[in-house]
């Protein structure tokens, strides 16, 4: 094990033990971290106050809320992981409290820091692990790099680490990414391979965050745009900012408080509007801001656009007999309220969902209860977070709780909480409870139906008296806004008696009920959303016969189980492909999709049949007319194939993926077209 240099050993004995002073073996930054560390009353030696690392239902909600920065940050950690592969390290992300989210690395090394617990869940908070890289890091808010026996933690001397914060697009901590391994992390190039890494995941969140808006890209050189040091800001057609990476903001010198509220030609001192008339052109024009700085810039603007098919003309509209478009994922995203909150995000043109966000609205700022209705996959959660995020409480604890999920015997713990000591496998340190957790934010009580009776009556004290009694412990104030979702009839569950009467009454101050997926008519923005968040690129649409049958499926799963669909075939996508067609699914997502497809083409024969005995006169037989129907259908599938055939040069692989069908039919087609 590495440990530290006999200076820094020396220093920290007589610091401990005689207050000596450290400035001079330590940076200064990490002698302040030290000061700090000793004040909180971690012990150099003595790790028995350190929390152990959350589990089960406390983990899956923080990973849950955490969802956006893993979904960006997890593939440029398998980048950096390639560069360090085989260097006995590991790639690292926590999130803004400095719980560990996820990890990667070489096996021995991972076994290696499991024993010092830096593996997911565990929190790596300065006042609880003493100096740190993740830590630190967080509360410096700059990149940190700590080295052995730099850390205050003795059992951590084994550790050399470079950590980065990552930076909503507000200027907020969203987490923090680290490179923790043996003395070659300690490399200067370490600790700028974690700010890299931290600023390539920012970009790409801002970029998927906003693709309705605007976005001015920013370098003080023209090399510089396009590249991860970029600075990149988001702003409303009106000119108003509404997010910026983190180096923009240092560009700019920008604070959290500019946000909705500045515009950007002031700060810029240019009209913009000619910028974005030049977007997407590749221009760059050289501006030079009142402090005497030459930036260079390129606007990209979002400009609707007509939904393109790849079946015929590219630049041809689609549509079905509906007037439904195909998506195509460079369309915009409309939506019927001009706010940019969170609730605004989410309403992209569906009546239903439209008039619940502004029944919400008109309560958030209130202290009445929501209760939010609707199927399973609708978005109940997503739709709650929203509305935390778009009042008054945002930035505060929102702690979502699946009463169907946790365990019986462990749920009054988990709601309540303990005191030290209150029970055999309890954490020496006690727990807080999740409602307490909620203290100040919000309290998300999801699946609220399915909460067992005895423990009904313990919550509706807590909502009647706003206390809570953890066992073992006395009572204790609490303060949140409560929002409960459920998927099933809670009138009905009264009705049977497996509901409170007046917990209802208490949780349902307001409540909306969201539309299943086959409901809503907005399925079309909702794919276009799904295909920008997961990478696809700006030419990619879905084949016409796929779309068909896509709108047409009743979806069972709703937003969830379309949501897995999209990404499914995005994952499945090949390099240039910009279609996403039938072997991009998933088996039974597949099969349930054609059974819909064939169904449709059976409806289609009936109504041929139909059209044409009353119009000849001729066949009064109805299987004849439906044979004929059916001979049309099929000259016209292999008239089609074969047209494929030629463009694509006989390839067969090529004309299944043009067409939307696999190559047995391909085959099938043409054989029997042979013995004709």
């Amino acid at each position: 094990m590495t440990q530290a240099t006999p200076n820094l050993q020396q220093a920290r004995r007589q610091w401990l033990e005689n207050g000596q002073s450290i400035a001079g073996v330590l940076d200064e930054r990490l002698a302040q971290s030290w000061r700090r560390s000793a004040q909180a009353g971690v012990q150099p030696h003595d790790t028995r106050d350190v929390p152990d690392p959350i589990q089960g239902a406390h983990l899956n909600d923080v990973l849950d809320s955490n969802a956006q920065l893993l979904a960006h940050a997890k593939p440029v950690m398998d980048f950096i992981y390639q560069q360090i592969r085989g260097s006995h390290s590991m790639v690292v992300l926590a999130d803004a409290h400095s719980t560990l989210l996820h990890t990667q690395g070489d096996r021995g090394f991972l076994n290696k820091a499991q024993r010092v617990a830096l593996s997911q869940g565990a929190c790596w908070k300065e006042d609880s692990r003493g100096t740190n890289a993740i830590g630190t890091a967080l509360f410096e808010r700059i990149p940190v790099r700590v080295r052995g026996g730099e850390h205050f933690l003795e059992q951590n001397a084994f550790l050399h680490c470079a950590a980065a914060p990552v930076f909503t697009a507000q200027g907020d901590i969203a987490g923090v990414i680290d490179i923790s391994g043996e003395p070659m992390v300690s490399q200067s190039h370490t600790l700028g391979m974690a700010s890299m890494a931290a600023r390539m995941i920012e970009n790409s969140w801002l970029k998927a965050a906003y693709p309705q808006y605007p976005r001015v890209h920013v370098h003080p050189r023209p090399e510089g745009l396009g590249t991860a040091a970029e600075g990149i800001l988001i702003m409303t057609h009106d000119g108003v900012l509404v997010g910026a990476n983190h180096a923009a903001m240092q560009m700019l010198r920008l604070s959290s408080t500019d946000f909705f509220s500045s515009s950007l030609e002031q700060r810029l001192q240019q009209r913009m509007q000619q910028f974005l008339l030049r977007a997407d052109s590749a221009a760059v024009a050289a501006l030079r801001l009142p402090s005497g700085q030459r930036l260079y810039v390129r606007a990209h603007a979002s400009t609707p656009t007509v939904l393109a098919a790849s079946v015929g003309s590219a630049s041809s509209s689609v549509s079905v007999d509906d007037g439904m478009e195909l998506p195509v994922a460079n369309s915009p995203v409309t939506r019927a309220d001009a706010s940019d909150d969170a609730l605004a995000r989410l309403d992209v043109g569906d009546a239903q969902w439209h008039s619940a966000i502004a029944k919400v609205r008109r309560i958030i700022n209130s202290p009445v209860p929501l209760l939010i209705q609707g199927e399973s996959g609708v978005g109940k959660e997503v739709f709650a977070r929203a509305a935390h995020d778009s009042g008054p409480r945002s930035g505060k604890p929102f702690v979502a709780i699946n009463c169907a999920a946790i365990p019986e015997s462990l749920i009054e713990a988990e709601l309540f909480g303990y005191a030290p000591g209150a029970y055999t496998g309890a954490l020496r340190s006690g727990s807080l409870g999740r409602i307490r957790e909620a203290h100040g934010g919000t309290l998300f009580l999801d699946e609220i139906g399915d909460m067992p009776l005895g423990l009904q009556t313990r919550l509706l004290r807590v909502l009647q008296e706003r206390t809570v009694t953890p066992l073992g412990g006395d009572s204790v104030e609490v303060d949140f806004a409560l929002i409960s979702a459920t998927h099933c009839p809670l009138q009905d569950a009264i009705a049977q008696g497996r509901f409170r009467t007046d917990l209802y009454y208490r949780i349902n101050g307001f409540s909306v009920k969201l539309p299943a997926l086959r409901e809503r008519s907005d399925m079309a923005a909702l794919v276009v959303q799904m295909l920008k968040l997961h990478g696809a690129g700006q030419q990619v649409v879905i084949a016409p016969a796929l779309w068909e049958a896509m709108r047409r499926y009743v979806w069972p799963g709703n937003l969830r189980q379309l949501a897995n669909t999209v990404q499914t075939a995005c994952s499945l996508l090949q390099a240039g492909e910009t279609e996403v067609s039938w072997h991009h699914l998933a088996d039974d997502v597949q099969q349930a999709l054609l059974a819909v497809a064939e169904s449709q083409n059976q409806a289609g024969h009936g109504a041929a049949a139909g059209l044409q005995s009353q119009t000849s006169g001729l066949m009064e037989d109805r299987g004849a007319v439906e044979e004929v129907a059916a001979r049309s259908l099929k000259q016209q599938t292999l008239q089609a194939i074969v047209n494929a055939m030629a463009d694509c040069g006989g390839n067969v692989s090529h004309v299944a993926k043009h067409l939307g069908i696999s190559r047995q039919t391909i085959y099938r087609y043409l054989r029997k077209a042979q013995l004709q």
